[in-house]
């Protein structure tokens, strides 16, 4: 298979997943719609292009990437089933077993609204960096946060849609197939992070930076930073500063520029520390705001495009498509593969003028060139004088960083801006400074500052809460959130409890309360149902056996025959006891099989005063034997018998008969 073939359709990949209809095509792979014919259930097939296959470092890498990547389970994520290598004759597949996802991308939204308002916006956003989150926290990173990556399904519950993030681990696992991180810039060129582009080094704050240029897209409807190539727009990361999206779409609110522009800076570390961190500063500015969530709609997804041209086999770095000035940037969608400049954290300068031996027109022009370039350095002379003694002395006047503290924030922008200072401001928890209040800045109050500097003013958003967590929801969810509100979730086992209306595994309990306030980190431990509470064993004891059966099934029980008993207190044919034994508590998960013995006591009938060939037959008839003491006549009858009439006795004993004469 080529990246443009089409013939997998219809064929079953290690005798299990029958690949059906191509859903999207990449340079790195194809999608079908298939079907795991084991359990019966739709599947998304994502199949890497066959050069891969070959690679050994990639496949291992790729094996180790999809375990990873299955062990995350969010309701956000796109699950990974199951991923292996399929080798059918010479050729061999590998392939990566995906949650079916019915619906379009974000990139299909984009392309039919242009922009999104900022509800609809923060909304994606939010699920978006839910996902990232998750990974985050169990030592993943995407790589590669794009449009295309942002998948939107349907829940079951229209209108709204559900966003899921796919492709996790990808990008890390391509950049083992014949490449080294240093000489190769992978990803996509709209949304790579600086660091990625100038170093290769790829982290939580490079997805964080990523996301950002996502919410930035989907706030003015363009990327950022657009070029005649891929390493001009890629290298416009490392140089120029993310602009404020207000500044292409006017009357997006300052909170928002603010938070597009603190997730896109292009020092790593003035960046949220990782997704989760993200998604805490995206909700303070939509609760600050006052944004509730919009629903998100689910388009189709879009006609696979047209196949493109076979690739070159003989390419060092496999599946991707070459930047070159024969094969210019096609845009900035694409996960591709870029020689990064050695030892050159910009674009390398235009190459140096030829030898002299090899240009003597030059060298005869060269006098008017040292003329021009003495009449510019004066020029410049003269210019920069003339901006010294206008602007130039009260640009470089430094002033005393005022002291903002217990602010609020107009008072204390007010305060920056009347010092001659810039202004960001950054929102965190903080356990004494109430909330909206400033806490301090950076640089602090008192430091020396020169005019128009940008000053970081933090701002309180007052003591964490403890969110609120209904019962029913997934364990992991609920302890993203509370980590979200800055606190620390802590599993309770002594909390948990038996419950009809909650199911098992998932929370039942937190504590303290949701809407508690609580100091940074503190503790909240939850509690999670255990399932339905026991149901105990129903007392038959003395029923008949058909009537302990069904009173056994009424309970929800699975009654079964255990066997007999002699038992001197319960007559022939009643329940004599059940194991597991009347009263014992039985979980919903254990099993429900009762045992059911019923009694083998047989009663002693009378007879006394009966001739002895009817009193032997009597007995006989009860399952007894007659014992008879003496000789006997044919018209002796019976005078006593041990046991007494009535007595319970085991089938087959002996009972004495006393005759007379």
């Amino acid at each position: 298979m080529t990246s443009t073939d089409t013939s997998l359709a219809g064929t079953l990949l290690e005798r299990r997943y029958r690949v059906d209809g191509l859903l999207a095509r990449g340079g790195m792979s194809a999608v079908y719609r298939g079907s795991d014919t084991r359990l019966d259930r739709p599947v998304a097939i994502k199949i890497m292009d066959p050069r891969f296959a070959d690679d050994r470092s990639f496949v291992e890498r790729f094996e180790r990437e999809a375990r990873l990547a299955a062990k995350l389970h969010h309701p956000n994520v796109v699950t990974v089933h199951d991923q292996g290598v399929d080798v059918a004759g010479d050729r061999s597949h590998v392939f990566l077993v995906m949650e079916l996802v019915d619906g379009g991308t974000l990139r299909d939204l984009l392309d039919q609204r242009g922009r999104l308002d900022a509800p609809l916006a923060l909304s994606v956003a939010e699920q978006m960096l839910a996902a990232l989150a998750a990974a985050h926290q169990a030592g993943l990173v995407h790589r590669d946060v794009k449009p295309e990556n942002v998948l939107i399904g349907h829940t079951g519950q229209p209108p709204s849609g559900v966003v899921k993030v796919a492709d996790f681990g990808l990008v890390r696992a391509v950049a083992s197939a014949g490449t080294t991180s240093s000489s190769i810039i992978l990803g996509t060129v709209a949304y790579l992070a600086p660091e990625q582009v100038t170093t290769g080094a790829a982290g939580e704050r490079g997805d964080v930076y990523s996301a950002g240029i996502v919410l930035y897209e989907m706030l003015t409807g363009q990327a950022p930073y657009t070029g005649d190539t891929a390493i001009s727009v890629a290298y416009r990361h490392v140089n120029d500063d993310v602009p404020a999206p207000s500044t292409v779409q006017p009357g997006i609110p300052a909170a928002l520029d603010d938070l597009v522009l603190r997730a896109t800076r292009r020092d790593p570390e003035a960046r949220p520390a990782d997704a989760a961190a993200f998604l805490q500063e995206l909700r303070h500015v939509r609760a600050a705001l006052g944004v509730a969530p919009a629903p998100i709609p689910v388009l189709p997804p879009r006609p696979v495009p047209a196949p493109a041209p076979a690739a070159d086999p003989d390419r060092t770095v496999p599946a991707f498509s070459p930047v070159t000035a024969a094969n210019p940037v096609a845009g900035p969608r694409g996960t591709r593969a870029m020689v990064r400049p050695q030892n050159a954290p910009v674009p390398q300068p235009p190459p140096a003028p030829p030898a002299e031996e090899e240009q003597p027109a030059a060298v005869r022009r060269r006098p008017v060139v040292l003329w021009a370039v003495l009449a510019a350095l004066l020029l410049a002379l003269a210019g920069g004088g003339i901006w010294w003694f206008t602007v130039g002395q009260d640009a470089a006047a430094t002033v005393a960083v005022p002291s903002v503290a217990g602010l609020d924030q107009v008072a204390a922008e007010k305060t920056m801006h009347d010092a001659g200072l810039s202004v960001t401001v950054v929102r965190q928890r903080h356990n004494t400074v109430p909330a909206g209040k400033a806490i301090g800045s950076d640089p602090a109050a008192g430091a020396s500052a020169k005019k128009g500097t940008t000053v970081v003013v933090q701002l309180s958003s007052g003591r964490p809460t403890v969110p609120d967590i209904r019962p029913g929801i997934d364990l992991a969810q609920a302890e993203a959130a509370i980590r979200d509100a800055g606190l620390t979730p802590q599993r309770e086992p002594g909390s948990d409890n038996y419950s009809s209306a909650v199911p098992a595994g998932k929370v039942l309990t937190i504590n303290p309360d949701s809407g508690t306030p609580l100091p940074i980190g503190a503790t909240v431990k939850i509690g999670v149902s255990k399932g339905a509470p026991p149901t105990p064993v129903p007392a038959v004891a003395g029923m008949s056996r058909d009537d302990a059966f069904q009173r056994l099934r009424n309970a929800g029980f699975e009654p079964y025959d255990a066997g007999g008993e002699f038992s001197e207190n319960v007559p022939g044919g009643s329940v004599t006891r059940t194991t597991p034994a009347a009263g014992t508590a039985v979980d919903a998960q254990g099993s429900k099989r009762v045992g059911v013995y019923v009694s083998t006591a047989v009663e002693v009938p009378s007879v006394v005063g009966r001739p002895v060939p009817d009193a032997i037959r009597l007995l006989g008839d009860a399952g007894l034997q007659a014992d008879v003491e003496g000789r006997t006549r044919n018209f002796s009858i019976v005078v006593g018998q041990d046991p007494e009439p009535g007595e319970r006795v085991e089938r087959g004993k002996k009972v004495k008969l006393e005759v007379f004469p």
